[in-house]
């Protein structure tokens, strides 16, 4: 707001526009709860004050034209989510936005990484566009690895050139997860040349399990914070060395109850809260932010440590110095509460607007969805020069097979080693061991690769699930019983231009269209969460009992993540970086 005006509120001349009485302010710089008011102009804080009085003990009276008396209850800062991906929600930023805002979540820092696998800078440009003018603030942290590595193929590549040339957009404010740790520790040109880039902003890191000297020296290199953690050591290792861990509770990745424990009063202020990525059914029936702080302080944590984790800690690491605490010159987004053990918002304000009540929107929205055209009709496979065949390899005897186990709640896997079934000269799906084909079709057009293997966990006993989600490159991907179930499931994906699948033989038994990049619908999230519901329960009725089992399926593919994936290019042994074959010749059953 214009600062003469702000001057003249704050000192008392000239009326605010709206004024909350009677509240328990959370104060997250210093850790109390003082009862007190708060003067709002336009889309700011003028002024705090404890109940009719200044600090100095003379009294204050503050004047607007609009008044709510909150009768005790809580006001703290708006949630800033640390890390996320808002296309896992499934929707566009606007839509994205109205299932989060009345929740409390008043900004994300975003990460366009997957809709930039598929699509490059148009992606980025997509996803800033799309998301002005909401009442949630998305920042964007550039994407530092697109493709994330060689060893799979990406729909487009973005040079430290083409993130300098996004780097001027308004609300870009750093560089995204930098997965690429042994290109950085290794000294890659091209990795080095991206950290060069952007020395001097707020460089996000992504260190899954990586420790010791590499840890050291990937640190020293200039990213500076963790979503990944997965054990109370690894993220007290990551602490020590100076970084930022942000606690995930993700749909297919949920850490918080394993870190929680470790946060103490001395390294709370290095640790924020991220979602990273979140499907439409746990967004709406958990919750968003909001979610994790109930969760947090369910665990043990105190609560106004939990808030402080969810804003300001988050706010200061992005060096957003508008936001993040209620305080004069702060933005006006708020959460009204009553409740610190169970913390869910009543009243949400954006910019000094009320946003949100009761959990439920409040206002009209835009529907307009700007620039989508640019970002859809992205598949493009070549079905009739296609196979799911898996020839068996003449070995004269049983077939040891390289198989990727499923690791239910994470998104870490195992590399497992398991004699398989051969049928006439082909290797086939073992449902009674649970052991699936997983197939992964380069989707973008540009090689026509077909990765090839098998995926142990996902517990299907007929049929097959695809999708057009498969991080981070985002090709096609397909598991199953049958070739058949896997075909039918993969073409109505290539049909739709994108989206998720269940089928069973010549049969499509549930989709979710995902038009925009083969990503995100173009409807609320309530609709596309009633499509996932039905989708999640024919997987179920397939067999599987994983709590999604396509945001499951749709990670088997990242090849950052340890410890065996596939990708249209092959197996890759994450912990050696590289493509390994699929039979093991000469090893035994779980022996790598």
């Amino acid at each position: 707001m214009e600062l003469t005006r702000f001057v003249s509120i704050a000192r008392g001349d000239e009326a605010a526009d709206l004024l909350l009485r009677n509240g328990r302010v959370i104060n997250v710089f210093t850790g109390e709860v003082v009862g007190g008011d708060v003067v709002i102009a336009e889309d700011t804080i003028v002024g705090v004050a404890a109940t009719g009085t200044l600090s100095t003990g003379r009294p204050v009276s503050f004047e607007a034209r609009e008044e709510i008396d909150l009768g005790g209850r809580y006001v703290c800062p708006g949630l800033i989510d640390a890390h996320v991906h808002v296309e896992s929600s499934m929707v566009t930023p606007p839509y994205f936005a109205r299932a989060v805002l009345p929740r409390g979540t008043t900004t994300v820092i975003s990460d366009p990484h997957e809709i930039a696998n598929v699509c490059g800078a148009d992606g980025v440009r997509y996803m800033l566009e799309s998301a002005r003018n909401l009442g949630l603030t998305l920042y964007v942290m550039l994407p530092s690895c697109v493709p994330a590595t060689d060893l799979a193929t990406a729909g487009a590549e973005l040079t430290a050139g083409d993130l300098v040339e996004l780097a001027d957009f308004p609300r870009v404010i750093g560089l995204a997860e930098f997965m690429n740790v042994p290109g950085l520790v290794l000294g890659d040109p091209g990795a080095v040349e991206k950290i060069e880039a952007f020395r001097n902003c707020v460089i996000d890191g992504h260190a899954p399990g990586v420790g010791g000297l590499w840890l050291q020296a990937y640190v020293g290199a200039g990213p500076g914070s963790d979503h990944e953690c997965t054990t109370a050591d690894e993220m007290i290792e990551k602490l020590r060395l100076g970084m930022r861990v942000f606690i995930r509770e993700a749909t297919g990745a949920r850490n918080l109850r394993d870190l929680v424990p470790a946060v103490t009063a001395e390294n709370s202020r290095r640790c924020c809260f991220c979602t990273d990525d979140r499907h439409p059914a746990d967004l709406l029936d958990e919750g968003h932010l909001d979610h994790l702080v109930r969760l947090a302080v369910a665990e043990g944590l105190d609560p106004v440590m939990a808030i402080r984790m969810a804003t300001l800690n988050a706010a200061e690491w992005f060096r957003l110095r508008d936001r993040g605490g209620i305080a004069p010159g702060k933005r006006a987004d708020m959460i009204v509460f009553s409740d610190l053990l169970d913390f869910r918002a009543e009243m949400v304000f954006a910019g000094g607007r009320l946003v949100g009540r009761d959990g439920e929107l409040v206002g009209d929205w835009d529907e307009d969805d700007p620039g989508s055209q640019s970002v859809r009709r992205t598949i493009d496979v070549a079905w009739e020069e296609l196979s799911l065949a898996i020839p068996a390899p003449d070995v004269g005897g049983d077939v040891t097979t390289r198989v990727i186990g499923v690791v239910p709640d994470q998104i870490a896997t195992e590399h497992l080693v398991e004699i398989m079934s051969v049928s006439h000269g082909e290797m086939i799906a073992d449902t009674e061991r649970d052991i699936l084909k997983l197939a992964v079709i380069e989707r973008h057009g540009r090689t026509g690769n077909v990765g090839l293997g098998f995926v142990r966990g996902l517990g299907l006993e007929r049929g097959a699930l695809a999708g057009s989600v498969g991080h981070d490159a985002h090709n096609l991907i397909v598991a199953g019983c049958d070739d058949r179930s896997m075909m039918t499931a993969a073409r109505r994906v290539t049909e739709l231009q994108g989206g998720l699948v269940a089928a069973a033989g010549g049969r499509v038994l549930a989709e979710v269209p995902l038009p925009i990049a083969g990503l995100m619908a173009d409807r609320p999230m309530d609709q596309v969460r009633r499509q996932m519901d039905e989708l999640v329960g024919a997987a179920h009725d397939l067999g599987s009992e994983l709590h999604d089992p396509l945001m499951t399926l749709g990670f088997l593919a990242l090849e950052v993540i340890p410890e065996l994936r596939l990708t249209d290019q092959g197996l890759v042994d994450v912990e050696r970086f590289e493509i390994v074959p699929l039979f093991v010749v000469g090893a035994q059953e779980g022996e790598v």
